[in-house]
Formats: C-alpha cells, sequence, structure tokens
C-alpha cells in the first residue's frame, strides 16, 4: 500500500536541515515519477500529487506518501500543500499538437492548476517554486532556442504554459517566492503513456511498430528536435530547488543532440529489428518545423549532463516497452475541434 498523506507540522523540524519535504504534482506520470525516485534517493521526503489522468499506479514510489488528487480541484490543493517546502510543478497535459483541436480542456487542465498551486503556495509559506514549463513557449523562432528570447508560441499548449510563466515571475515579484521555470524538450523513456495516441511522438512510434502498425510521421519528416532522455532530466529538474543560482531563473533542460524526424523513426525501427515503413500523413496545422534549444544554461547553473544518446535512450525504453507489452490507444481528451484534425485521431486508427 502507499504512504497517505499524513504530513505533521513538525515533520521539517524532525526531518533536520538538510531534508525538505517536497511535492510533486504529476507524481505518477512520466517526469514525475523519475523526479520522485530522484529525490528520495537523495533522502528528501516527498508528497507524489497525481489525478492519474495520464499517470499510472504502476509508476507510484512506495517510498513516497503518494494522494490522488485533481490540482483544478482548489480544496484539494490546500490540502496537499500544508507542510510543504518546496513544489515541483510537473502536472500537464503535454499534448501541443492536441492543442490545437482540444483548446478548453488543454487550457483548463494546465492553467487552472497553476493559479490554485501559487495561491496555496503564498498562504502555506513555500519556499520554492520550480516549474516545468516547455520550448513550445518560443513558437517558430529560428533554432537554437536561447533562454532570453521572447515568448511567440504557436499553439494553445505553448500559449498556456507562457501564461504559466508569466503568473508565476508575477507571483515571485509581489511575494519573494523563490522560483525556477524549467523548459525540458521532447523528454522520453521508461514509464511514458504508450497508449496515449497524441503525444510523444517516440512512445506512439513503438506501440504502435509493437502492434506491427507502421509508425506515423506528419508531414516529410524533415523536422528537427533533440530528444533527451528522462534519467538525464531529472537529475537536474531536483537541483532546480537547491541550486541557489537557479532561483528566479528561465532554463532549458535536454539534450543538444538534434535529429530529424526521419532519422529518429529509422533508428527506432532499426533498434526494433522492424521491417515496418513509416506511414506518411498530411502535416499538422501549425506544427514547428526546426525546434531545439542551447543548453549551455543547464549545465552551468544545473549541472546537467547529457549520458544517452539517442540510440541508448531508445534501447532501454524499447526494452521496458517490450516487457510492458502493447497498449491499446486511450482516446481519454476528447477532440472539440475535428476540422483540420489529423484523419487518424479523427476515426481513432491509432
Amino acid at each position: 500500500m502507499y504512504k497517505l498523506l499524513l504530513i505533521q507540522p513538525n515533520d521539517r523540524e524532525s526531518a533536520g536541515m538538510e531534508t525538505r519535504t517536497a511535492l510533486v504534482t504529476g507524481g505518477a506520470g512520466f517526469m514525475g515519477s523519475w523526479l520522485v525516485d530522484e529525490l528520495l534517493k537523495r533522502g528528501h521526503q516527498v508528497v507524489s500529487a497525481d489525478n492519474l489522468l495520464g499517470g499510472s499506479e504502476r509508476n507510484v514510489n512506495r517510498d513516497c506518501k503518494f494522494v490522488k488528487a485533481d490540482m483544478r480541484i482548489r480544496d484539494r490543493v490546500s490540502e496537499v500543500v500544508k507542510g510543504v517546502d518546496v513544489i515541483f510543478h510537473l502536472a500537464a497535459y503535454a499534448a501541443e499538437g492536441q492543442s490545437f483541436f482540444s483548446p478548453v480542456a488543454i487550457n483548463e487542465i494546465n492553467i487552472v492548476p497553476m493559479n490554485n498551486l501559487l495561491v496555496e503556495a503564498i498562504n502555506n509559506g513555500v519556499e520554492s517554486f520550480v516549474f516545468t514549463s516547455s520550448m513550445a513557449v518560443y513558437g517558430a523562432q529560428k533554432p537554437p532556442f536561447r533562454e532570453d528570447l521572447p515568448r511567440e508560441p504557436e499553439d494553445p499548449y505553448g500559449a498556456a504554459k507562457a501564461y504559466c510563466e508569466t503568473m508565476l515571475e508575477i507571483f515571485a515579484r509581489t511575494y519573494g517566492l523563490h522560483y525556477t521555470i524549467l523548459r525540458p524538450h521532447n523528454v522520453y523513456g521508461p514509464r511514458q503513456n504508450t497508449a496515449d495516441p497524441y503525444r510523444n511522438v517516440l512512445g506512439i512510434w513503438i506501440n504502435r511498430i509493437l502492434r506491427n502498425k507502421p509508425p506515423l510521421i506528419y508531414g516529410r519528416g524533415n523536422q528537427t528536435r533533440a530528444f533527451s532522455y528522462v534519467e538525464d532530466v531529472t537529475p537536474a529538474i531536483a537541483n532546480a530547488a537547491f541550486h541557489e543560482k537557479a532561483n528566479g531563473q528561465i532554463i532549458n533542460v535536454g539534450s543538444d543532440e538534434v535529429t530529424s524526424i526521419n532519422d529518429a523513426c529509422q533508428g527506432l525501427l532499426d533498434i526494433m529489428g522492424s521491417g515496418l515503413r513509416p506511414m506518411y500523413e498530411a502535416a499538422r496545422p501549425g506544427e514547428v518545423n526546426q525546434a531545439y534549444c542551447t543548453v549551455r544554461k543547464s549545465m552551468d547553473v544545473l549541472d546537467y549532463k547529457t549520458t544517452h544518446t539517442l540510440k541508448q535512450g531508445l534501447s532501454k525504453m524499447v526494452k521496458w516497452a517490450r516487457d510492458l507489452g502493447p497498449q491499446e490507444p486511450s482516446y481519454t481528451l476528447p477532440l472539440e475541434i475535428t476540422r483540420k484534425a489529423p484523419r487518424v485521431w479523427v476515426d481513432k486508427l491509432m
């Protein structure tokens, strides 16, 4: 059984000055669960909160204090924030492409929790707030994206993340809250929700190949990304709350190994020993063609290191996915607009 959320007022004192109680929202999700593991490994007390919309109980570390809670519900947020020193806000629905077709849900899921958490962070004297944003806030500017570029999102998801960043900066200026904004990019690895048909291209491809379906590529496949392995990213996220030089900073986090979608797809097919060939679909509206970031700041401030090549990371992810087995696609978030949506989404052919 999981430990329940039972934080007493003297928990922090008994834990000692070096130990902190950290709340990880989205703690049963992909990146969140890896972050929980990292924080526990460092000796911190961890409260993991997740509504299990995209997360899974199989990702929950038995040594954390897990509570099923939706951060959109203010009273639940108030409960989980009590006694917390640090908030790592990872809970989100990171569906950039889908956000054109489900904008109401995407905004509600991503914006309302941020507002609730900020209010309760101030009311409860939280020391530090770490927010995982997205490189979607850069939009279609010329890469590599630098942290000092303006926010120019091209899609509703990026706009929601830009709003959350701005709100955090406003609250920090007003109330003296320590904060760090992180912009991870194209994170992949074990525990990713491979049943999600809308987001996480590598997971979608792996699941389709396991089901003997060809991987889908939207457009010509010449889009470029820098895929970042999750076990490289999460230590840097953990450092953000405890490195003083990270306070008040915006920091890109992830790999600088740039690859095309075509090359990533072929590399995955080779790793899986599959003779399938990619199936090309019409380009999705608003998709940014070239998107990758500078990462020097994360190396200097957060001690980020890329230790996995894409091939190495994919090999680990494929082994995990094979052990898990093929997943039936789960169309959790319905399309609110079907006009211009990919036909494989509308007809549920993923």
